[in-house]
């Protein structure tokens, strides 16, 4: 049983658990976390995956949580000197490194934690939605992303959608006999950095990715169909960017709407820094796990690249400040 965080983190790491393949995981770290002294809930999501609850006290007041899924492609880990590598080094493997070993000392001081990690968050938070069914004494939830050490005073939301066009096939050598859904696609999307959406001033700007394109049938066939898959980042109500969106498409495009996570404002505490994040996380819908902070080492600009890292030092100043943190969180709810 390890207590360097950083080999630790590098176990957690050599499993894959790309989002929606978590069923290995999960069951390892049960395995290890019961032979660390925990008590063990296995939470069920859908068949083959699960989320973790570990409590070390009948009726837990502070949760530290994380996702255990991954983005693609998976990297596996290495240690270079003092600087651990790959999938999951800061987002967000390394975080639930750091928080088992916090909770261990919490659990050493009498501070009634628990650990809960969950699945799916990179992708519909399914691991999330199934969390809050549960009943549970959480009164604060410390959420585990790489924030550089500093407490996130609020996250952008996410909206997930489909752009479709439609067109008429015909033989490429005759363009004027058929109707490209490709080049209509992309005239489309050509207009998405001139649209006219929400700023807000804690916040920052409304944003929106175009992650994945599809469409057509061959490279001699003019394209009959086309879509595009989008996630804007939200600073304000979905419904007033939805509304932007079905204005902006109408008669040109059909729009179909995917996961929602809302924007996010959270508390600060003293003796942190402080910052805003851009990415959405688990804690919208993790509503009934008490009053929520967002806290984590490392750079949410290395996450999800070839280039993902985090050191030694950041993963244990993140362990001393997970503890003071639910510390300190405890002490204002007991207030």
């Amino acid at each position: 049983m390890t207590n360097d965080v950083l080999r630790l983190a590098a176990e957690l790491m050599a499993i894959d658990s790309t989002s929606g393949q978590e069923g290995e995981m999960m069951a390892r770290v049960c395995l290890m976390l019961e032979s660390r002294g925990w008590r063990v809930k296995r939470i069920p999501v859908t068949p083959g995956r699960m989320n973790i609850f570990a409590t070390c006290v009948r009726e837990p007041l502070v949760t530290l949580s994380t996702h255990l899924d991954t983005v693609p492609p998976y990297i596996p880990p290495r240690i270079v000197d003092d600087t651990l590598w790959g999938r999951g080094a800061c987002d967000a493997k390394g975080i639930a490194a750091a928080m088992i070993l916090a909770a261990e000392q919490l659990r050493e001081r009498d501070c009634p934690v628990a650990l809960l990690f969950v699945v799916g968050e990179e992708l519909s938070h399914d691991g999330a939605h199934a969390a809050n069914e549960q009943p549970g004494t959480s009164r604060v939830l410390i959420d585990g992303e790489p924030t550089g050490l500093k407490l996130g005073l609020g996250t952008k939301g996410a909206m997930r959608a489909v752009i479709r066009t439609t067109g008429v096939a015909a033989h490429s050598a005759y363009p004027a006999l058929g109707d490209s859904a490709i080049t209509k696609l992309v005239a489309l999307l050509h207009e998405l950095p001139s649209l006219a959406l929400p700023h807000d001033a804690l916040l920052g700007a409304t944003t929106i990715n175009v992650g994945q394109i599809a469409g057509g049938v061959a490279d001699n066939v003019i394209a009959p169909s086309a879509e595009a898959r989008i996630m804007v980042r939200l600073v304000s109500d979905a419904e007033e960017v939805w509304g932007l969106l079905e204005k902006w498409a109408t008669g040109r495009a059909t729009l179909e709407r995917g996961s929602l996570v809302p924007a996010m404002r959270l508390s600060a505490l003293p003796g942190f820094e402080t910052t805003i994040v851009a990415f959405a996380t688990d804690v919208p819908e993790l509503t009934r796990w008490g009053t929520p902070y967002l806290y984590g080492p490392g750079s949410i600009h290395v996450a999800h690249t070839s280039e993902e890292r985090i050191t030694r030092a950041e993963l244990l100043s993140a362990v001393g400040g997970y503890v003071k943190l639910a510390e300190a969180a405890l002490a204002i709810d007991r207030r």
